[in-house]
């Protein structure tokens, strides 16, 4: 680890301690498919890390066009993956054991291993994310896998928090649709004959949501002046293996074989159980 690395994280030291759930936010994620923590870190470590996060995707973002050219993919966030292969300082942060740990207990597996990071940042005038579930593009052979969704700031509802069909992971229509115009008029009409409740509250400083791979989600456009800056981890159980691709979204250039637990560098472990549980008995 560098002296800067560090610094770093001794000044933001709850990326690694505990972050204790019950067995009742335990029993509430499984039934909702998702659950909101507050007080997952501190106003310090998000301003600490967020530096570091806005900067590489000012950097490496590649969307140039204006955003009335953009398509609705396009107009509703810029996204750079993998920012902790670029910089030791978002490796620090991506690789806390404290999500880390909280994530394992929340899917009740052995461990978890990263899957990838993205940063998500809706431009202010930014459109609106429509309906999708995220697992639509990963090949993965199991549903044990979930997004941690890290604003670096409170979001407000006209910021365009990530919004959540409760209990909606069990509906298997449309998870074959991608993120679109179509996603968006298909399963906004499917969720509401399945009467499911919609959570679209706002984010408070330092609040996260985590979410399984099959819960569809949204967020509404950002109507403000400011950009809505949000990192998400995503975390998959230590054992999962990798499924065949089953659109061109979900890639044929792995480096495993399909069937084989998804072991390669660019996927480690972050967090294994040891005698003691990250939920509260």
């Amino acid at each position: 680890m560098t002296a800067l690395v560090r610094a770093v994280a001794s000044a933001a030291p709850d990326i690694d301690s505990e972050y204790r759930i019950s067995a009742e936010q335990v029993a509430r994620f499984r039934k909702d498919g998702y659950i909101k923590l507050k007080g997952v870190f501190s106003q310090e470590t998000l301003d600490t890390y967020g530096r570091e996060i806005t900067r590489l995707v000012l950097e490496q973002s590649r969307d140039t066009l204006p955003l009335e050219e953009r398509n609705t993919y396009g107009k509703a966030f810029l996204q750079v993956i993998n920012l902790w292969r670029h910089s030791d300082i978002v490796r620090e942060f991506v690789f806390g054991r404290r999500l880390a740990r909280l994530v394992t207990g929340l899917l009740q597996t052995e461990g978890v291993r990263l899957f990838h990071d993205q940063a998500l940042y809706k431009e202010a005038g930014g459109g609106y994310t429509p309906w999708h579930t995220d697992q639509f593009y990963w090949p993965l052979a199991s549903d044990r896998v979930a997004a941690a969704w890290i604003p670096l700031h409170a979001v407000p509802v006209e910021q365009g928090p990530l919004m959540f069909s409760v209990g909606s992971q069990r509906i298997t229509a449309g998870r074959d649709l991608e993120i679109s115009e179509e996603s968006e008029r298909v399963m906004g009409e499917r969720l509401r004959i399945s009467n499911l409740p919609v959570d679209e509250t706002p984010f408070d400083l330092g609040e996260v949501s985590i979410h399984l791979g099959r819960t569809f989600h949204r967020a509404g456009p950002n109507t403000t002046g400011r950009r809505r800056e949000v990192m998400t981890i995503i975390y998959m159980d230590r054992d999962m293996r990798l499924a065949a691709p089953k659109n061109k979204h979900q890639g044929d250039s792995w480096n495993t074989k399909v069937g084989d637990i998804i072991a390669s560098p660019l996927n480690p472990v972050l967090y294994e159980k040891t005698d003691s549980c990250a939920a509260d008995a």
